[in-house]
């Protein structure tokens, strides 16, 4: 009787930890998984009435051999549980892994970035913020008394702000897992500081992402983050399948635009078919070229990097561009060969994709 009254203490104590703070969340989540989808209150994104399909061949060209492995082997033995090599609009190489198919949800984590980035740019366009030279403050004014007037948008883009922010997801109480776990964005961005001037120096941390959220939501006013993505890319795009967006918490909450777009594999490689594209969906200008190629053509001022361009990796500078999660999710782009490459994963695996997609980029 003792046994049974003690396990279900235990129960309730993990059930309130679970749903009422961001240390209970890390302790029984633990580390980012490919099922946090299931976690996290989300908003849903639906699929379009007309989807966009790509095209189909029986006689794909893909490598047989991966590092003197099967192909399918090599992908499999690595984690993967998507991948996807799609050339002038068709599909050379599909397949899944792990029980996975095409229908199976798989989280962005960190790829949501240069979906972020997208609608920031398509916010621009349309006038709703005036330019990336803006200081950060004219859209959240209570960071002025932290130090951030000199923050600007690019800044943010670029991974130059000089915000303090601890990347690591392992510490319960570092910012990752505050951002990730906890259930106020906006309370945490509250409390943000910097650590350097802004424009110095480059340092990847999702801190910069998540205010490039708040900031559109401001800008948005009547819409959500969630709402404009299904206005400006999930329609437009004939996204084949419904998704989500994982959201701090269910009441007015502030989607983590820093990561948690969930979809599915053909439809990431939508978006890596709107920038090879130039930001033109068949015909319609979605974002403007000049913001495609401000986000995917290296700038090494200010601080800036030449792999990295607004929320973008540049693998090989002037050639390709990519989206980049944590466990391995990416979506590769080579405009020059119409090549989009989609891999998504459990975990990284032992694989250098970089050098693999470069590589097979040459192949095409």
């Amino acid at each position: 009787m003792l046994r049974k009254t003690g396990m279900g203490f235990l129960i309730i104590v993990a059930s309130v930890l679970l749903t009422s703070c961001q240390l209970g969340r890390f302790v029984i989540y633990n580390f980012a998984d490919i099922n946090d989808h299931k976690k996290f209150p989300s908003r849903t994104l639906n699929a379009g009435a007309e989807p966009y399909l790509f095209q189909r061949t029986d006689s794909g060209k893909f490598p047989k051999e991966l590092n003197g492995v099967p192909f399918d082997k090599y992908l499999e033995a690595n984690k993967t549980v998507a991948f996807l090599i799609i050339k002038n609009d068709t599909i050379q190489y599909e397949k899944y892994f792990k029980g996975y198919d095409n229908e199976s949800i798989v989280p962005s984590f960190s790829m949501a970035k240069s979906v972020t980035s997208i609608l920031i740019g398509t916010a621009i366009d349309e006038g709703l913020i005036k330019s990336v030279d803006e200081p950060i403050t004219n859209y959240i004014p209570e960071l002025a008394k932290n130090g951030f007037n000199k923050v600007t948008i690019k800044h943010l883009l670029q991974m130059t702000s000089g915000i303090k922010f601890n990347e690591s997801y392992v510490n319960p109480f570092g910012d990752a897992a505050s951002f990730y776990y906890g259930l106020n964005l906006r309370k945490e961005i509250r409390k943000m500081t910097l650590k350097r001037e802004p424009g110095t120096q480059f340092e990847y941390v999702s801190g910069n992402t998540q205010l490039l959220g708040l900031i559109l939501e401001r800008a948005l006013k009547d819409k959500t983050v969630t709402s404009y993505l299904q206005e400006k890319l999930w329609t437009p795009l004939g996204m084949e399948y419904d998704a989500s967006w994982s959201i701090d918490r269910k009441k007015n909450g502030l989607e983590k635009t820093f990561c948690c777009l969930n979809a599915r594999a053909r439809d990431f490689a939508k978006i890596g078919r709107l920038y090879l594209n130039n930001g033109n969906w068949n015909g319609k200008q979605i974002v403007s070229k000049e913001w495609v190629e401000a986000s995917t053509i290296a700038d090494k001022s200010a601080g800036s990097v030449r792999y990295y361009q607004y929320q973008w990796w540049l693998p090989k500078s002037g050639e390709d561009f990519m989206a980049q999660g944590i466990l391995g999710q990416y979506i590769y782009v080579n405009p020059t060969k119409k090549l989009i490459i989609v891999r998504l994963g459990k975990k990284n695996g032992n694989a250098d994709w970089w050098t693999i997609f470069t590589s097979l980029a040459k192949a095409y």
